[in-house]
């Protein structure tokens, strides 16, 4: 009996640990439970997949040639500020195509000392100008552009899972798909809108001055989805170097939106890449406001510029849309400013979380959007509780009626079997998925096969006349390294399907994973436990098998 006690309290031990580990999963009995007791316990139980409580699924793609754009109209600027530092006889400098820039110079010199300035800005090689003494014409380089699209895709995922991970959805899958796909599944999310908004929104952020010094009669407001019209009629009045952007107002008293358009140079005097942090702050009018704060680089270059545009207008744009053009009273010092609007303390939260998590390198369109209700999610659970009770009654059942008293102590084994599987679970906080639950079922089937293969050897050395506490030990022993090189192989997959796969099949491994390396232990050692103590005594005549 004492060979056996050890054995009993370690089996013990893993049942109720399981059953204490699994009780967050079931939230009946876990609320009913007194508060110092939950204290006690762990507070998370399994996470369920999509597909089984809901959620959305987003396959986003990348608008690539918009991010050679953004980079190309990065160089356009550090250009044009080269040019003016040194005093060029430069009519103009400006992207003339995705990937182009065409410097128009004034005399031929004025294009030579330009065509110096290529050595700043190795990622470019210069183009036949088509014998154009004064034009020259610079493209971005083949092996550049690659890393542009490339660097765009690795980056809109990272910027995606760290939005992500602030909005708090529980076990997220962010990946990327193809060359330019990246797929999105948020399981248990209650508000699709916000959640995709927060998921599609650019956040490029820029700091623009206004062209004050033009006079254009534009409308003081401008109904929402009548901008189109507005730029249209003032198109053939602005110049190449400015554009007409909107600022988002919502009028407090009757709630209706407007716009209010604002003529805007299209430098862009500082992007929101030099920021650090961004949080939502409460004005004193209770109006809840983003408080940005710029590294030290960008301090620096944001000192610069208001110092140059004391008393001018600089927007805070976003996404092209404006959220405030307030006026530059003084230098401003010490890396920080305010993006003010008529916006929620939800709308600046989100805000405040697409610039802390980086902005997107171009624009995202979605391909493929999906949303599945929880009623779905549901049904799939409720059928795969019923195809397992299914599946394990038939089992318990042939192994009743076709090993006898000892297909009842497999049975007992296989019900150990599924509640520490389903305490590992919890205790890892994995995501149970539809496939998990075919991975559960699939362990019902490799758990009693163990014990089949060690009752039938268990049979071969009674028949050979041994005796049958003899019988037990052979029949286990003959039996080890079998179940073992087995269940290694299948692990062997499982793990392979883990490291590999994606979404569904990684559920399904973690579930197939877990089970066979339960089930080694509890066909291996709890069966052998329940026979040592109903077979303890030496002289058995008899073993219903």
């Amino acid at each position: 009996m004492k060979k056996v006690s050890g054995r009993l309290w370690l089996l013990t031990l893993l049942f109720v640990a399981s059953v204490v580990f699994f009780l967050p999963s079931y939230q009946p009995a876990y609320q009913a439970m007194p508060s110092w007791l939950r204290e006690m316990l762990p507070n998370k139980g399994i996470t369920l997949g999509l597909d089984l409580q809901g959620g959305i699924h987003m396959v986003l793609e990348v608008d690539e040639d918009r991010a050679v754009e953004i980079a190309v109209d990065r160089s356009v600027t550090a250009l044009q500020d080269l040019v003016a530092e040194r005093k060029l006889a430069i009519e103009s400098t400006k992207r003339t195509a995705h990937d182009q820039i065409t410097i128009l110079a004034q005399d031929a010199d004025a294009k030579t000392s330009a065509q110096k300035l290529i050595d700043n800005f190795p990622i470019f090689v210069e183009k036949e100008s088509a014998g154009s003494a004064t034009t020259a014409v610079w493209e971005l380089r083949e092996a550049e552009t690659k890393r542009i699209k490339d660097s765009a895709i690795n980056q809109a995922l990272e910027t995606i899972r760290n939005r992500i991970d602030q909005f708090g959805v529980t076990e997220p899958i962010v990946q990327r798909q193809g060359l330019k796909q990246i797929v999105v599944q948020l399981p248990g999310v209650k508000d699709p809108k916000r959640a995709k908004d927060l998921i599609k929104e650019t956040a490029l952020l820029e700091f623009k001055m206004l062209n004050e010094d033009i006079r254009l009669d534009l409308p003081a407001r401008v109904m929402r989805d009548k901008e189109a019209e507005v730029l249209q009629e003032f198109a053939s009045q602005l110049s190449e170097e400015d554009q007409i952007l909107f600022e988002r107002v919502v009028d407090k008293d009757t709630g209706v939106e407007f716009r209010m358009p604002y003529v805007v140079k299209k430098r862009v005097m500082l992007t929101g890449d030099v920021l650090s942090d961004a949080r939502v702050a409460i004005g004193q009018f209770n109006d809840p406001y983003v408080s940005i704060e710029f590294d030290s680089k960008g301090g620096q270059e944001f000192e610069r510029i208001t110092g140059e545009n004391v008393k001018k207008r600089m927007a805070v744009v976003l996404d092209n849309i404006i959220y405030s053009a307030p006026v530059i009273q003084e230098r401003i010092s010490g890396g920080r400013a305010q993006i003010t609007g008529t916006f929620s303390t939800q709308e600046a939260n989100d805000l405040a979380i697409v610039l802390r998590a980086g902005a997107l390198p171009a624009p995202l369109k979605i391909v493929q959007d999906l949303t599945v209700g929880p009623s779905l999610g549901q049904d799939s659970i409720d059928k795969g509780i019923r195809a397992t009770l299914i599946a394990g009654g038939v089992v318990v059942i042939f192994m009743i009626v076709y090993y006898r008293l000892s297909g009842l102590i497999a049975d007992f084994a296989l019900v150990l079997n599924l509640v520490c599987l389903m305490g590992a679970l919890s205790a890892l906080t994995a995501t149970l998925t539809l496939p998990g639950i075919a991975g559960i079922v699939l362990t019902i089937g490799m758990g009693v096969d163990s014990n089949v293969l060690i009752f039938e050897r268990i049979r071969e050395e009674l028949r050979g006349g041994k005796a049958v506490r003899s019988a037990i030990d052979a029949g286990y022993d003959k039996a080890l390294l079998t179940i073992v090189d087995s269940h290694v192989t299948t692990l062997i997959t499982g793990v392979a399907l883990f490291l590999f796969g994606t979404g569904p099949i990684k559920g399904f491994a973690v579930t197939l994973c877990l089970g066979i390396a339960i089930n080694l232990f509890t066909a291996l050692v709890g069966t052998k436990v329940v026979f040592d103590l109903l077979y303890q005594r030496k002289k058995v005549e008899a073993l219903s098998i």
